[in-house]
C-alpha cells in the first residue's frame, strides 16, 4: 500500500479530480483524539474530520459493530423491510421531538431533502410557494439545492444561475427577518450555529424572532444542525436550546460517526403532505449505516457522552479563552461545548501549517476563523494538551 506522501501526491495529481487543497500530511491510523502519519508521528486532533469522527478514530464499539454489521448484512436497498431503520428513526424522534425520519448519506442531502419537502408540503396544499429565506454567512452544502441557500458567492457563482426566489437576511437581524418573510415564503432556513460561516451562535432573542415570522407567515422552519446537532454543543440539538421551534431538521456529520449517513427529521404536519415516491435514495438508511447510527446515539444518550461534552466543553472553553487573551491577534471567542471559532484579526490561514508543526489539528473558515471541533470524547488532559500546541502555534503570528 501506498503511504509515503510523495507516493499518494503523485498518484492523486494522475487521476483524483483536483477539488481539494490538502494539507501535506498522510494520515494512516488513529487513536482516540490522537492521529497518525506514515512516519508515526501522532498528532491531536482538533477538527475529527470537520466534525464526523465524534467517538474519535478507532473506537472499539464503533469498530465491532461495523464489523459484526458486515459479517451479517450490508445492503438491502429501500425496497425491502430491514430491522435498524424503524429503531434509528425511534431514537432520533425520542431526541428531537420530530416523529419522523428520511435517512440519505450525507448532511447536504438531507438539507435538500428538506427543502424538497418544504416545497411538497405546500404543493399538497394547493398554494405553491417558492420562495426561501436563508442567512448571510450561512452554509448548507453544495447540491444546486442547498448552495442556493448558502449565501457566500465564492461557492455561488461559478454554478449560477440557482434556485430563485431566496432572499438572504443579516443573522441576528429582527428587523431584517420580518420584513423578508411573507405569505409566500416557502421556508426559513437557519443554522443555530453557523459553522463555515464562522462558528456563530444564533441569539435567543434572533430565534425568537424566527418563530414569530414563520408562525404569522405560515413558513416552515429548517434547522440545519448538521454541524451543530447531536450532541456537539453539550445539548442534543442547539435549536432546543435556542427555543427554535423547526418542522425539519437536517442532520448529518457526527451521526454514523465515520460512516456516511444523514437524515432530515420531519413533523408529523409536513410528514402527511409527503407521498410515496416523493424522494429516495439507493443507499440511504441501509444497515451499516443504521447500525453505526446506533452505536453513536447509545454512545450519546446510554453512555452519558452529552454530560461529558458539557462538562469537558466548559474546561475548554476556559482553557481557550485563557490561551486567546495571550494573544492580540484574536478578536472573538464563539461557540458553545466542543464547537468553537477564534476570530483572527487576521487572515487565518496560516495559523493551520503553524499548528500541525505542532503537532495539533485544527482548520480555517471564513478566512479569519480557526475552527475547533474536536471528537466528543476529547478529556480534559487532553483539551489542555491540545491548546497548549494550538498556543504556540497562535504565537507565531
Amino acid at each position: 500500500m501506498q503511504t509515503t506522501l510523495d507516493d499518494v501526491q503523485t498518484l492523486e495529481s494522475r487521476h483524483v479530480l483536483q477539488t481539494y487543497r490538502r494539507q501535506p500530511i498522510t494520515f494512516v491510523r488513529g487513536k482516540g483524539v490522537r492521529l497518525y502519519d506514515a512516519q508515526g508521528v501522532e498528532y491531536l486532533d482538533l477538527l475529527s474530520g470537520i466534525g464526523v469522527a465524534a467517538l474519535g478514530h478507532a473506537n472499539p464499539g464503533l469498530a465491532e459493530a461495523i464489523a459484526d454489521q458486515a459479517r451479517t448484512l450490508l445492503h438491502t436497498s429501500n425496497l425491502f423491510y430491514h430491522p435498524l431503520q424503524g429503531q434509528l428513526a425511534e431514537r432520533l424522534a425520542n431526541l428531537s421531538g420530530l416523529p419522523r425520519a428520511f435517512f440519505c448519506n450525507s448532511g447536504t442531502e438531507a438539507v435538500e431533502a428538506c427543502l424538497k419537502f418544504a416545497r411538497r408540503y405546500w404543493y399538497s396544499r394547493g398554494e405553491p410557494r417558492g420562495e426561501i429565506v436563508a442567512l448571510d454567512q450561512s452554509f448548507h452544502g453544495r447540491t444546486i439545492g442547498s448552495l442556493s441557500v448558502t449565501s457566500d458567492e465564492h461557492y455561488r457563482v461559478p454554478f449560477a444561475p440557482l434556485l430563485t426566489g431566496v432572499r438572504f437576511v443579516p443573522p441576528n437581524d429582527r428587523a431584517a427577518l420580518t420584513a423578508a418573510v411573507s405569505p409566500n415564503t416557502a421556508a426559513v432556513i437557519v443554522e443555530p450555529i453557523q459553522g463555515e460561516g464562522g462558528v456563530r451562535p444564533l441569539t435567543a432573542a434572533f430565534a425568537s424572532a424566527v418563530n414569530e415570522a414563520c408562525e404569522k407567515s405560515g413558513a416552515l422552519l429548517i434547522a440545519d444542525e448538521v454541524q451543530s446537532g447531536l450532541g456537539r454543543t453539550g445539548y442534543p440539538f442547539y435549536f432546543a436550546a435556542l427555543g427554535l421551534k423547526p418542522h425539519l431538521v437536517s442532520i448529518g456529520k457526527a451521526l454514523g460517526a465515520g460512516v456516511p449517513v444523514g437524515a432530515a427529521l420531519i413533523s408529523e404536519e409536513v410528514a402527511s403532505k409527503i407521498a410515496f415516491g416523493d424522494h429516495g435514495s439507493t443507499y440511504g438508511g441501509n444497515l451499516l449505516a443504521c447500525r453505526a447510527a446506533l452505536h453513536f446515539l447509545n454512545e450519546l444518550v446510554g453512555g452519558g457522552l452529552i454530560a461529558h461534552v458539557g462538562r469537558v466543553g466548559r474546561h475548554f472553553e476556559q482553557r481557550l479563552r485563557a490561551v486567546a487573551a495571550k494573544h492580540s491577534i484574536v478578536k472573538e471567542v464563539r461557540g458553545c461545548g466542543l464547537m468553537w471559532g477564534l476570530e483572527l484579526e487576521r487572515d487565518a490561514a496560516p495559523v493551520v501549517p503553524a499548528a500541525l508543526e505542532r503537532r495539533v489539528v485544527v482548520n480555517r473558515t471564513a478566512e479569519t476563523v480557526v475552527r475547533l471541533l474536536p471528537p466528543l470524547v476529547l478529556t480534559e488532559a487532553e483539551a489542555d494538551e491540545a491548546l497548549s500546541r494550538l498556543d504556540g502555534a497562535l504565537g507565531t503570528l
